[in-house]
């Protein structure tokens, strides 16, 4: 499978400018704030271990 996501916004101003950046995948670069970011899969979480916040903001494991 060689299809993969792209971002849609900016993580760090929320833009929608967003262009590749370099010739490693996964690293973008925002026209409107200026800067360069990677993104990347970091892995799979386990169905039985995963950590949520509560309503709250308090984390949960």
């Amino acid at each position: 499978m060689s299809a993969r996501s792209v971002p849609f916004h900016c993580p760090y101003c929320a833009d929608e400018d967003l262009r590749p950046h370099g010739e490693t995948h996964g690293e973008w670069e925002c026209r409107s704030c200026l800067r360069a970011f990677r993104l990347g899969f970091i892995g799979l979480l386990s169905p039985t271990h995963t950590s949520t916040t509560d309503p709250s903001g308090r984390r949960t494991a």
